[in-house]
Order: structure tokens, then sequence, then C-alpha cells
């Protein structure tokens, strides 16, 4: 089994930088990614457009051309793609890491379909997949859903929303311009400060004028089948309701991450240990990438501030080889 300098976990953005550079400076390197390329991209909603300006979101300097200023989710999907395909990158798809250990200085991978040895390893696995439960009874039900692809689903239904992110916002919208009745449910006393600047005066002005029904400071106590009964400053409120989608935010895979040793804060961050120089954790090789170095801190990294780490690991890598 040849051994390879470096395996990336993860085709993301980040994941992709990292074996571009990787590929730049004459590493042996493979990207391993359990769904399509940029799978949390793909699983983003289908009229999704970002906060970042395009040139925010490119990686290696390469361009991305964009119609509008904010990208949306089928520019970057064909953006990333090309840059996978047109630098004929090392990309293994629809294969998902099972275990990774270390003896001495090398690291096995196994996988669902293969197994890998490398010098190296880079964990840019993002923090899509696992999401925050609000922890009510019928939460289970098939109405619910903690992710949102399409307005026309929805159409002429009672859909609670609950949340007060970008995600739930944009869902909250679209839902009402396709023909929803759509109710918030948002446990803080307003909607979030970080929703996009240009939705945000939008929402508002719905939920003043009535057309999107708003419970502030409230939370979910229980779906049923045909009722969402919510917990208000005013006291129980039982609603009629078609569909929920619970789209109250997402958090890194921490499991994954103590199977690898890795050490998390003994807070609610669940901060992972790296160095902030080279990126590499409390394992000797083992480097992180991208928004998982924020733990539970899932606003503190995304593409254009985490794309940095992509020549930081690689230099770092470099440099022991060196040594």
């Amino acid at each position: 089994m040849q051994k390879l300098d470096v395996v990336i976990i993860g085709g993301g953005p980040i994941g992709i930088a990292c074996g571009l550079e990787a590929q730049k400076k004459g590493l042996s390197y493979l990207i391993i990614e359990k769904g399509p390329i940029v799978n949390s991209l793909f699983n983003y909603p289908a009229n999704m457009q970002f906060f970042s300006s395009s040139e925010k979101l490119e990686i290696d300097d390469i361009p991305f051309i964009s119609k509008e200023a904010k990208p949306k989710r089928n520019e970057a999907l064909e953006y990333y793609r090309r840059i996978v395909t047109s630098n004929n990158l090392k990309v293994h798809l629809f294969e998902k890491v099972s275990s990774v250990k270390k003896i001495d200085n090398s690291f096995t991978i196994a996988t669902d379909k293969s197994n890998y040895q490398t010098s190296n390893v880079i964990v840019a696995t993002g923090f899509y997949d696992i999401p925050n439960k609000i922890g009510c009874l019928g939460e289970e039900l098939p109405k619910v859903s903690h992710y949102y692809k399409d307005p026309h689903f929805y159409a002429s239904q009672k859909l609670a929303v609950v949340g007060a992110s970008n995600s739930a916002i944009d869902a909250a919208l679209e839902c009402y311009r396709k023909g929803s009745a759509v109710t918030l449910i948002i446990r803080g006393p307003e909607v979030g400060q970080r929703v996009k600047y240009w939705v945000r005066p939008d929402i508002i002005n719905r939920i003043k004028e009535g057309s999107i029904k708003a419970y502030y400071n409230s939370t979910v106590k229980e779906i049923t089948k045909t009722d969402i009964i919510i917990n208000t400053p005013e006291g129980e409120r039982v609603l009629k309701n078609d569909f929920v989608l619970a789209l109250t935010g997402y958090m890194p895979d921490f499991a994954f991450l103590e199977k690898l040793g890795i050490a998390l804060s003994k807070d609610e961050k669940l901060l992972p240990t790296y160095n902030p120089e080279t990126m590499e954790s409390n394992i000797k090789g083992l480097y992180l990438a991208g928004v998982i170095c924020g733990g539970m801190e899932t606003h503190k990294w995304f593409i254009e501030n985490s794309r940095i780490h992509a020549p930081m690991i690689i230099n770092a890598i470099l440099q022991n080889n060196i040594k």
C-alpha cells in the first residue's frame, strides 16, 4: 500500500484548497469525501445566496465570476466543481472514513471502500451533518425536517419555522412567497442580528404587516401530527400545523474528533485543540482546517477567513519533512 504524504478528510471548499496547495508543492495526497464534490454546499437550499461576495469565496486566487455580487448555490457548485476537474485533483467521492489510527509516525485510514497510509492527515469536515435538535416530543415525526431545500414543497401548507438565523429566515420568506402560511418560532427577543443585512428588514416588515406570524421568546413544547404546541410569554399556544422546519443550526461531528484523539475544551464551546500558527492538533501530524476549528461557534470560521488554513498546513508539513 503506497504511503501518501497527506490525506484530506472532507471535500468541501477548504478541503479542495488543501488539495490544491499539496499538489502545487509536489506532495502526494488524496481527498476523501463521503458525498459529492462540496457535499455540504450541495445540500444547501436550492435558492440560497451567500453572505460573502464571490471574490471572498475564491480559493488559490482562481477567479469566481457570478451574475450578482453575492453568488448563489448553483454558481458555487459550478465554481468548485470546475476547480476539481480542471486541476485533476485526486478526490475519492462517496467514500466514508470509518477510522484513523496512528502507529509511530504513520496514520492508517480505513474507509467503507479501502485503506490508506499517510504521514499526515487534514480534517476539513465542516459542521453541516448533525443538526441541533429541539429536544421536544414529536421531533422525529415525518413532518419535521432539520434541512430545507425548496419552497414549492410547502405551498398552501401551514408551516412552522423554528429558528432566527439566516437559514430559518430565508426559508420563512421563500415559503411565504410560494403561498405557505408561515409561523416563526424564535427563542430570543428578536430576529437574529447575523441575518443577512439585505434580508433582515424584509422579514421584520413581513412580521409587522402580519404576513408572517412570529412568536418571540418562545420554545416548542410538542409536535403532533396536526398541531405544534409552543410555550410563549403569554402562555401555551396550540397551532394547527402541516410541517415543521427546525432550522436551529448544526454542529461538527465531535464523536469523530474524539475518536481521532483530538482534545476538546471542557466548556459548552467544545473547541478542538490546535496550534493557530500551523493548525496542527494535539496529535502530531493531524491538522484541522475550516469551520470545524470553531467547535460549537460555527459562525467563527467560514470559507473567506479559513482559506488561509491550506497554505499554513501544507507549509507546516513541508517544514516537518525538512526537520
